[in-house]
């Protein structure tokens, strides 16, 4: 029999050079292997008949080949083949499918999906370009049994279609799947307590498996396509369950730690208050409070402040360290880019030096010596405010007193960054072994001694990006929320509009205007890292064409990345100042640049930018009272999805709007541009389609981890979390769970 932990080699049919190439995507044991599922369903119990078919409909067809063959024409290749039922017969084209020529005998039985249309000249039904799957050969080229067992997966039932795998085709994976289940041992364990299946009337795992991959005839076709059926409902929330299990057991954890316990007396509130460059709005009192309320609690505060571009953020994160820096400790804010770390430093020394406190900044490009000094005047406790780079990751960077992490910009940074730096308050090993206790025996431990751990700082972790519900629930799922949701007095909406590059004479005339007026404007380009020379090389050839003819009277600077530190820091100084009228630059100002009197944003080739970006790069202008401008630049052709950015951007200035169109367009792992972002690989949930089974999962995590009671007994409380510990090692690798 075999178990879902057993090696994949062992199914019959596989052997060790098949498992590389299922190792290739991530099938490792039968576990994965049953969990590989179906993209999608062929109704091949009820194929339709060729005379039924209507142009326009998505539909199987399956019959035998007649004939096929290749013909040329003076634009390209094309290769027919007519399928046969009975006497009725149906025309199928392939085009540029030279590779196909010898692929189909007369008499091969097969299955087609794709789309029914009328061919403009016969008016005869037609399907252009469809999937197919050779089913068997009437020429007998499989003995009997073989051909038999074959057409019962193929043939008279919903038969799954896999994604193929190098030469592993979708037939290779329904006898390989057909095969594992067929042994698999009958008595699974079920992990998830029982009150929790009750709740939601979850099947069995052994019927899920079974079911997703061979649904019975009377399932509902609609439910299969949109893994609605009882069996795709308990494997997502499966998935989703035992993320939301570590979370949640993670944040008890969190509150079970020493932290240290704020005071917010009467002096400090005077301190925070003397800062204060302007009345705050509402939405920026409700949070500070929050987070104050969190600072007193004796465990580390947690905490997700998230808003959108120009709310206020920065202001917040500063009155959340003087609570710190006036108990008598340090605080440390990572941002992820050095120029948004100096802006951060600049704002800070703005703000805060004049009321005394003492600020450093520690970037990768500070020279050595320099570091050395840095470093020096942290690990004495003299630095109160440290801002950085993740150099301040670096093993050399040693904190005296360190009592509030504040991160920039999380989504930049991975989970296990943000695990790192909160570490660099001297606790212990104590969280990496967390994860290593899986056997059998583990029990819930979460109880940290208070003896042996120093008090761990509190970390406020910031997104100027807003993130979408779902992910707020799974990324930062350990984290509380709160909540900037109005920006604050004398900003007026800006109004967004999109143009072609042959407007560009207009676009200017424009800028003039603007400038005449008194005001000043920004036109970026896209740098894209794989063609970062090329692209370089037309950023800057643009801004000479814009300062020595189009703008030749006006003052026109250039910021890009590749210049070094002081000269960026000495352009955006001048473009704040105003002795520059016009600011050409690359992306580098997405993030953090604050100058009130630019009111338009041109951005050219704006169909490459992701959502996101445009949507903070916009946010840069609309920071004074003037009417503010967003010019979206359109070079060459215009994708579809380019296309819904650009009208989203034309809709709407509200950020949390954006992010979940921005989620739905890229998905969640392209969303934060990167895999290490600690967002778990889900094989069979879907965070934007199953949000509702993600809540679920949430609250009856909580109920388990608040047990055991009457309705969930200690041993199922362990063994869930037994499994969830091998699961978050295995699947997740996301972040560290006790």
């Amino acid at each position: 029999m075999l178990e879902l932990s057993t090696p994949v080699q062992y199914v019959k049919g596989v052997g060790p050079r098949i498992a590389e190439v299922l190792a290739a995507k991530g099938i490792h044991s039968v576990g994965d292997l049953l969990h590989y599922l179906p993209f999608r369903y062929e109704d091949r119990l009820n194929p339709r008949g060729i005379s039924e078919l209507r142009a326009g409909e998505m539909a199987t067809v399956v019959g035998e080949v007649r004939n096929s063959g290749l013909f040329r024409t003076r634009s390209m290749p094309i290769f027919q083949l007519t399928l046969g039922q009975g006497r009725a017969r149906l025309r199928c084209l392939w085009f540029n499918a030279t590779y196909l020529q010898d692929k189909f005998k007369p008499g091969q039985l097969i299955a087609l999906y794709g789309k029914v249309e009328e061919d403009q000249r016969s008016h005869e039904l037609q399907i252009v370009q469809p999937q197919f799957e050779i089913l068997g050969d009437s020429s007998g080229g499989e003995n009997g049994a073989e051909r038999k067992v074959a057409e019962s997966l193929e043939i008279g039932r919903i038969v799954p279609i896999y994604e193929a795998a190098g030469r592993l085709t979708p037939r290779w994976f329904r006898r390989a799947i057909r095969t594992a289940l067929d042994n698999l041992t009958p008595d699974l364990p079920d992990p998830i307590p029982a009150a929790v299946r009750d709740h939601l009337g979850l099947i069995s795992p052994q019927a899920a498996l079974w079911n997703v991959h061979w649904p019975d005839p009377g399932e509902s076709f609609e439910d299969l396509l949109s893994s609605r059926t009882p069996a795709h409902v308990r494997m997502i929330f499966d998935e989703l369950f035992f993320v939301e299990l570590g979370l949640e057991l993670k944040r008890r954890q969190q509150k079970m730690q020493t932290g240290v316990a704020f005071r917010l007396d009467e002096r400090v509130r005077a301190a925070i208050k003397k800062i204060l460059p302007f009345h705050p709005t509402p939405a920026q009192k409700k949070v500070l409070k929050e987070i104050a309320a969190d600072m007193e609690k004796p465990y580390p505060m947690r905490r997700l402040l998230q808003g959108d571009v120009g709310s206020g953020k920065t202001i917040v994160g500063f009155e959340a360290a003087i609570i710190a820096i006036e108990n008598g400790c340090q605080v440390a804010l990572m941002a992820p880019t050095e120029i948004l770390a100096q802006q951060h430093y600049f704002s800070a020394r703005r703000i805060l030096e004049n009321a005394g406190y003492r600020i450093v900044l520690l970037t990768g490009s500070l020279e050595s010596d320099r570091k050395r000094e840095v470093r020096r005047h942290i690990s004495q406790g003299n630095a109160q405010l440290v801002i950085g780079t993740h150099a301040l990751l670096e093993e050399k960077v040693e904190f005296a007193k360190l009592g509030l992490v504040i991160v920039d910009e999380q989504h930049r940074f991975g989970v296990l960054q943000r695990l790192k730096l909160m570490r660099k308050s001297g606790e212990g090993e104590e969280g990496r072994a967390a994860l290593g206790r899986t056997g059998e025996g583990a029990r819930p431990h979460i109880t940290p001694s208070p003896h042996t751990n120093p008090p761990q700082p509190d970390v406020l972790v910031m997104t100027a990006t807003p993130i979408p519900r779902t992910l707020a629930l799974t990324l930062y799922g350990d984290l509380d929320l709160s909540v900037l949701d109005e920006l604050p007095p004398g900003r007026t909406p800006i109004a967004t509009h999109c143009v072609a590059d042959d407007q560009s004479p207009k676009v200017w005339r424009f800028i003039r205007k603007q400038i005449a007026a008194g005001h000043q404007a920004y036109v970026v380009y896209p740098v894209i890292a794989e063609n970062e020379e090329s692209e370089l090389k037309a950023a800057i050839k643009m801004y000479r064409e814009l300062s020595s003819n189009i703008f030749a009277d006006l003052k026109v600077g250039l910021l890009h990345g590749r210049l070094d530190n002081e000269l960026k820091e000495q352009v955006m100084r001048m473009f704040q100042r105003g002795e520059l009228q016009i600011l050409v630059a690359t992306t580098v100002i997405e993030v953090g640049v604050d100058v009130p009197n630019a009111t338009v944003m041109v951005i050219e080739h704006a169909e490459r930018f992701g959502l996101a970006q445009l949507h903070q790069l916009r946010g840069r202008i609309g920071r004074g009272g003037a009417k503010s401008h967003c010019i979206l630049m359109t070079g060459g052709k215009v994708s579809e999805d380019a296309q819904r950015r650009l009208d989203a951007m034309m809709k709407t200035n509200d950020g949390f709007k954006i992010a979940e169109l921005d989620l739905e367009l890229r998905g969640p792992g392209e969303f934060f541009g990167t895999r290490q972002a600690g967002l778990p690989d889900f094989r069979v949930a879907n965070l934007i389609r199953d949000v509702q089974l993600l809540e679920a999962a949430k609250r009856e995590a909580a109920a388990v981890i608040a047990g055991p009671n009457a309705e969930i007994s200690a041993e199922e409380i362990s063994r869930a979390l037994v499994h969830m510990r091998a699961r978050w090692q295995h699947t997740y690798g996301l972040v560290e769970v006790g």
